[in-house]
């Protein structure tokens, strides 16, 4: 699970089995949402409350080519 940063307490990552289209998968304790990257959409939701899911999308749009390039570097470096 290559975590991308951790910011609020909340886990941003993605699964080493992944696939695409590029997501990033947030998680806190036992609560936990997948987020398309481009445009941002939330996907699912496991416990989030609605302030958290605008502040989880608001971090993936900050940080949206940090995500893309980790994602990237990841999965062609382990084909």
């Amino acid at each position: 699970m290559p975590t991308i940063f951790i910011l609020f307490g909340f886990r941003f990552l993605f699964y080493a089995n992944d696939h695409e289209p590029i997501h990033v998968h947030v998680i806190k304790g036992d609560i936990s949402a997948k987020f398309l990257l481009s445009p941002v959409e939330l996907v699912e939701n496991h416990g989030l409350k609605p302030s958290e899911i605008k502040m989880a999308e608001s971090v993936i749009e900050e940080n949206r080519e940090i995500i893309a390039e980790h994602w990237n570097k990841f999965f062609n470096n382990n084909k």
